[in-house]
């Protein structure tokens, strides 16, 4: 509803203001708070301090890093792959078909990751596909759960896309691979980031699935961040928590910048 006077702009810029302080930013501010803490007996932390990074540091959380980062890499890289082969091919499917396969990618999204974990050990725990205990179940289940959002954010470009550039391309000679190369997808650009970008944050804070299919040399830092807390070092998960927290940002930082003109024409 639009907010016509001053007064009622300002009532909902301060409510906004207090829900996304309260939803978003608290919770982070704790946490940072939290892994400069020397203790916490009040309101507020006390005795800062920059143990719980040297911890971090000298412990395994290095390793987790890099295999969170490489399991996302690759699963976002392979479901923007994936993702975009199936959106451009179901343009062509009757509509009706089509929703039925919309609705199937969708399905892995609609569970819970701990039910994706359960099925991958069930079915890759034996011949003829023994995975289990393998890196590769890691990357399986996170490519599972992040399939679904990137065809959703692709389907929506091509949903948007105009077919007269493609029209036009074909009737000027332009071959189907070329079509797709320097017209369809350039045009999409936009929603590819997006997609990949969704894709590389869901995987970099996926839990449920990773802690039951991972196996012990492929610890990622959501799985370590688990064991710190669970062993009551929570002030060392939340100094893991916070650079898991950059590390995305980073990531997606870099992922923004790529340039989009193309999309524009």
């Amino acid at each position: 509803m639009l907010v016509w006077s001053r007064s009622g702009r300002t009532l909902a810029w301060s409510a906004a203001a207090l829900l996304i302080g309260v939803v978003y930013v608290a919770p982070i501010a704790i946490i940072a708070m939290a892994s400069f803490a020397g203790e916490w007996n009040g309101v507020l932390p006390s005795k800062p301090t920059l143990a719980h990074y040297a911890n971090v540091f000298a412990g395994d959380s290095g390793a987790q890093l890099q295999a969170s980062l490489l399991t996302g890499i690759i699963a976002s890289v392979l479901a923007l792959g994936v993702g975009t082969w199936s959106a451009l091919a179901l343009r062509a499917v009757p509509r009706a078909l089509g929703r039925v396969l919309d609705l199937l990618f969708f399905i892995p999204s609609a569970v819970p990751s701990v039910s994706i974990g359960l099925g991958l050990l069930v079915a890759f725990s034996r011949p003829p596909l023994l995975l289990n205990g393998t890196v590769a179940i890691v990357f399986i289940a996170h490519f599972i759960l992040i399939s679904a959002f990137t065809y959703g954010n692709v389907s929506a470009g091509l949903a948007r896309l105009s077919p007269d550039y493609e029209q036009i391309a074909e009737s000027l000679g332009a071959r189907p691979a070329f079509r797709l190369l320097h017209v369809t997808l350039p045009l999409i650009l936009p929603q590819l980031i997006a997609a990949v970008s969704l894709s590389f944050a869901l995987s970099m804070g996926e839990l449920g699935a990773t802690v039951m299919v991972y196996p012990p040399g492929w610890v990622t830092t959501p799985v370590g961040i688990f064991a710190l807390t669970d062993r009551g070092e929570v002030f060392d998960g939340a100094a893991s928590t916070m650079l898991l927290i950059l590390a995305t940002l980073m990531v997606l930082i870099v992922l923004s910048r790529i340039p989009t003109k193309s999309a524009a024409l």
